[in-house]
């Protein structure tokens, strides 16, 4: 029986790190669609959302019947509660990028993104989609020291959205694509948050530190 329990609780760390791929292939493709007008590409991230969706509610429904009958204590315990948090902000992360495909649709067949801002847009994407796969690798391999690097990348994306915000500013944009440009900049700018709070997460359940 503990080997069939240590087996779920596996499956479950399993689960999270296919959400984190999932959640930074939509962000990417997400991305290509809004600066691209791609209206099918926007669709298929819309619903592909629904797949990170069930993986969520299937790894909760999981933990919590582990908790009902199992009733872990310390680490075990730790685990499963880390989990369901994490799995929550993946869910986030894939809201997110749901949400930057759905004003790329909105606008179709226009760009949502003037010319001029396609390079910070696509910089703050890239490093989304990067610190989604490394929060992959960090819960596969338990790694809090890479999971402590990744506010580093966190600011970088904080300063692009800063900087996306000035130039809104300091130009003369119609006021729907500032709206747009608003938007899209503080999607990236959660998407970063929530992929960082995965990682304290699992600095958390190893170390026991908050």
């Amino acid at each position: 029986m503990r080997d069939v329990y240590h087996e779920e609780l596996d499956s479950i760390g399993t689960t999270l790190i296919e959400m984190t791929g999932l959640v930074a292939t939509a962000l990417n493709q997400a991305t290509a669609a809004l600066l691209g007008a791609d209206l099918q590409l926007a669709e298929k991230v819309i619903s592909a959302d629904d797949q990170v969706d069930a993986l969520q509610r299937d790894l909760d429904a999981r933990a919590l019947d582990l908790l009902a009958r199992q009733q872990p204590v310390a680490g075990d315990l730790r685990t499963i509660i880390t989990s369901l948090r994490m799995s929550a902000d993946l869910e986030r992360m894939g809201d997110l990028a749901r949400h930057v495909a759905k004003i790329a649709r909105l606008r179709y067949p226009e760009q949502a993104i003037p010319a001029d801002l396609h390079e910070s847009i696509a910089e703050m994407a890239r490093i989304g989609e990067e610190l989604a796969r490394k929060v992959g690798e960090i819960i596969d391999g338990r790694d809090v020291e890479t999971a402590r690097t990744l506010e580093e990348e966190d600011d970088a994306v904080d300063r692009l959205h800063r900087a996306l915000f000035g130039a809104l500013l300091g130009a003369d944009y119609p006021v729907e694509t500032a709206i747009d440009v608003t938007l899209i900049g503080r999607y990236y700018e959660r998407f970063a948050d929530h992929a960082v709070s995965v990682a304290r997460r699992l600095i958390f359940l190893v170390t026991g530190e908050n």
